[in-house]
């Protein structure tokens, strides 16, 4: 049999395929656009921390600072606060509360979320406007405002303890500082962050529902599954990536942590430091400032984050998140 179906014609000269011709110039358009953020970054961000890298391996202090030049002392300012039990316990406190911030903030903002996608259209906007002022406040606005209502004079929270009765929070709240022992003062640092943090996480968590087709939970409700079992088989499977970017987010947030303590302790109460207080202390906090050990500080609270990145970007190229 015939065929009868008309032939392709080909125009001479014409690629046939999708590969590039060889020899072609690259074309340095879209590399221009990007150039000028490029370079803003570089001078903003990697140029300081280029010079942090190299002044964790001087003395840099007064006379440094006067024009006089850096001593090397290689890897001193290392050893110094390694070998110092007080890094450690600096440590221990960015690391305690980065656990118990990042795991309230994601779970109170995934409720938040949770809610926000079961109301109406109205309401969700007014809940979601109302939250968002949390998240569009200042760090040090919150740091005032959480001071002033955990204050030993006047404040909001011991009076409203002071007013119940005894056997159930006890008494003593009227003259009672929040801010003299570590514990209490993290307790209220927590607070004040995981209610700035939230309403980001609630925003995300509520764009990604908006994502998962409403068949799943349609069968879900058909087959009996509660809302317990519905989330954990259907929502943060649905969501898990955004989850995960989020938690790599809470936790590098949260271990830089600065602004909030430094307005609610400052520098007196070196028994609620971090490391990022730790370090400002050890490069502004005296009248000889050492420069070299706080860049030292810095440059291992940095390394510890980049850790924390690494870990998550291989977690998310073995299931396979990253193409």
């Amino acid at each position: 049999m015939l065929d009868t179906a008309p032939a392709v014609r080909r125009t001479p000269g014409r690629r046939t395929s999708g590969r590039a011709r060889p020899g072609r110039r690259p074309r340095l358009g879209p590399y221009l656009l990007i150039a000028p953020t490029a370079l803003v970054i570089a001078v903003l961000m990697f140029w300081p921390m280029i010079q942090i890298g190299i002044m964790s391996f001087q003395k840099v202090g007064n006379r440094q600072l006067r024009g006089e030049p850096a001593e090397r002392v290689g890897t001193e300012n290392f050893d110094k606060i390694l070998n110092d039990p007080f890094f450690w316990r600096t440590l221990e406190h960015t690391v305690l509360f980065a656990v118990v911030a990042v795991s309230l903030t994601l779970v109170i903002g995934t409720l938040v979320g949770l809610l926000l996608n079961k109301l109406g259209k109205k309401m969700s906007g007014v809940v979601a406007g109302g939250v968002m002022v949390a998240w569009a406040t200042p760090p040090v606005t919150a740091a005032i405002i959480f001071s002033w209502l955990f204050g030993t004079t006047g404040g909001l929270v011991n009076w409203s303890l002071d007013l119940l009765p005894d056997f159930l929070v006890g008494g003593g709240w009227t003259d009672y500082n929040w801010f003299a022992t570590p514990l209490s003062t993290y307790t209220v640092l927590t607070v004040c962050v995981v209610w700035q943090a939230c309403p980001f996480i609630a925003v995300s968590v509520l764009a990604g529902l908006k994502s998962v087709p409403g068949e799943l939970y349609e069968a879900a409700r058909v087959d009996g599954a509660g809302p317990w079992r519905t989330f954990w088989s259907i929502t943060y499977p649905m969501l898990k990536p955004i989850f995960m970017v989020l938690l790599v987010m809470s936790v590098i947030w949260d271990f830089k942590v600065f602004t909030q303590l430094f307005i609610m302790s400052g520098l007196a109460n070196r028994d609620a430091f971090n490391l990022s207080l730790y370090a400002y202390s050890e490069a502004f906090g005296s009248l000889n400032p050492k420069l070299g050990m706080g860049s030292a500080i810095a440059l291992v609270l940095t390394f510890i984050l980049l850790i924390v990145t690494a870990l998550y970007v291989r977690v998310m190229v073995r299931q396979g998140e990253t193409r």
